[in-house]
């Protein structure tokens, strides 16, 4: 009979480490590693009743060794001790696998060594219970930051397509998984990959169809959740990829009773299986997805509709600033065409009335030239021309000043003028604007860049002009060579 109280502090001292991690795969290994170290055997594993659950198929210690040769009693006068330990690890009232010892250096196991593992066995399932709800709310916690990540950048103003390759690239990170695909349904009832974020080059995945008629195509055109344990042998995967892949989630982006697509999330073949809480969580994170996917499209659409409602107020400016013009203008030349049949006004006279309604209809094309091109500025996008950074410093300004600046340019600035130039002579602008918008009285505030005209010493230059009617007037004047 043997004395288990020299034993009680290598077995405090094993129940202790089981529960000093809360990693749940660290804790397991803890376990097996306890085990054999209590009971002196060289092989320990932890058999797992469920692996899908936690993802883990097992824990090891070493190879199993070979059994040894029982002893030769010919006649034995009681039982034989065992040669394997096994004990299970209850886990709130379920069994969560088996722990399994062999090889004990000094023979075969006793019920001393029985009556320890058992003892650590129901600390073991404490210590499990423990970091499966650790393991549970980190997961949940990442997906919840995940699905909120994905919402403040689908909000940002992302294009439809980087917004589909937002959500992929999230979901895939989040779920472990080697590739994260959106597939949309097509004309013809089937559906087709339309983004894919995977750990290697997508290839060919971008563009492959699911046929009409597809088993598992009613399930997802119905919006519901597919999961499937390997891809390569399940019979309702037909796509060509589908060899590359083991276990899948397939999880509908549906919002408001529309069906935005589908999000897929295969892992690699042989990958550890979904459990029932990624499941979950990658189900959830699938609605909160499709939910900003359909924010995002309706600000851009209010977006889109704010750009065309800016779009008709120009137009009505245009048509406002035009027609008083070209009223004006024409009144001037009939002035003119009066006063010299009727008074016998000088030749030179006539010649600067003439001068300046030309200059009066020179001006109208430009103002009509700008707006044309402000209308022709595509919707929500930041402007990439030189013409276009000038209008939107206008526009700027016009917020703070209360009217939209008029805006003329002079020659090919597009061609003419570099980069450095161009980014100096918007600095000077912005100034301008700025020290017009602090004078009082400022209604009108005309804005000239002409690259046509020559610097004071004969090289082609640039020339800005910023000119308010506050006061007796202000003009400021920025040249640079170009």
């Amino acid at each position: 009979m043997h004395d288990p109280v020299h034993r009680l502090p290598s077995l405090l001292e094993a129940v202790l480490s089981v529960g000093t991690d809360l990693e749940l795969r660290a804790t397991l290994q803890h376990i097996v590693d306890a085990a054999a170290e209590l009971t002196e055997a060289r092989y320990a594993a932890l058999d797992m009743t469920d692996p899908g659950r936690d993802g883990l198929r097992g824990i090891r210690t070493a190879q199993r060794p070979e059994p040894p040769e029982p002893p030769e009693r010919p006649e034995p006068l009681e039982p034989l001790e065992p040669l394997e330990l096994v004990v299970p690890i209850h886990v709130d009232d379920e069994v969560f696998g088996d722990l399994r010892l062999a090889g004990k250096r000094d023979g075969p196991f006793t019920d001393e060594d029985e009556q320890l593992v058992r003892v650590l066995a129901t600390q073991a399932g404490i210590a499990i219970g423990n970091a499966r709800l650790y393991e549970t709310a980190r997961q949940r916690e990442r997906w919840i930051e995940g699905a909120a990540a994905v919402t403040t950048a689908l909000l940002s103003g992302e294009s439809a397509a980087d917004a589909l390759m937002t959500v992929a690239e999230r979901a895939r990170r989040l779920a472990e998984a080697s590739a994260g695909v959106i597939l949309q349904p097509t004309e013809d009832g089937g559906m087709e990959i339309v983004t894919a974020s995977t750990l290697d080059d997508p290839g060919d995945i971008v563009g492959t169809m699911i046929e009409p008629g597809s088993p598992v195509l009613e399930q997802l055109l119905g919006g519901e959740p597919v999961f499937i344990d390997d891809s390569a042998t399940d019979p309702r995967m037909t796509t060509h990829v589908r060899h590359r892949f083991g276990p899948n989630m397939m999880l509908p982006l549906r919002a408001g009773g529309r069906l935005l697509g589908t999000l897929a999330l295969p892992r690699r073949r042989g990958g550890r299986p979904y459990t029932a809480v990624e499941r979950l969580l990658a189900t959830q994170f699938a609605s909160q997805a499709a939910l900003a996917l359909v924010h995002a499209e309706a600000q851009h659409s209010r977006e889109r509709l704010a750009v065309y409602e800016d779009r008709d107020r120009i137009a009505r400016d245009l048509h406002d600033l035009v027609v008083q013009r070209l009223f004006a203008t024409g009144m001037m030349l009939e002035s003119t065409q009066r006063r010299s049949a009727g008074t016998g006004d000088t030749d030179k006279d006539v010649h600067a009335m003439l001068g300046r309604a030309v200059d009066e209809l020179q001006s109208t094309i430009q103002e009509v030239r700008t707006a044309i091109f402000a209308l022709q500025q595509p919707p929500a996008d930041a402007p990439t021309t030189f013409r276009g950074k000038v209008l939107r410093e206008a526009a700027g300004a016009a917020a703070v000043l209360g009217f939209q600046p008029s805006t003329r340019f002079t020659g090919a600035v597009e061609n003419r003028l570099a980069e450095p130039v161009a980014g100096r002579l918007l600095t000077a602008l912005r100034r301008a604007l700025a020290a017009a918008s602090r004078r009082a009285g400022v209604s009108r505030v005309e804005i000239t860049v002409d690259v046509t005209a020559p610097l004071p010493d004969g090289r082609p230059g640039v020339r800005l002009t910023v000119f308010d009617d506050g006061g007796a007037g202000t003009t400021v004047t920025w040249q640079s060579p170009l």
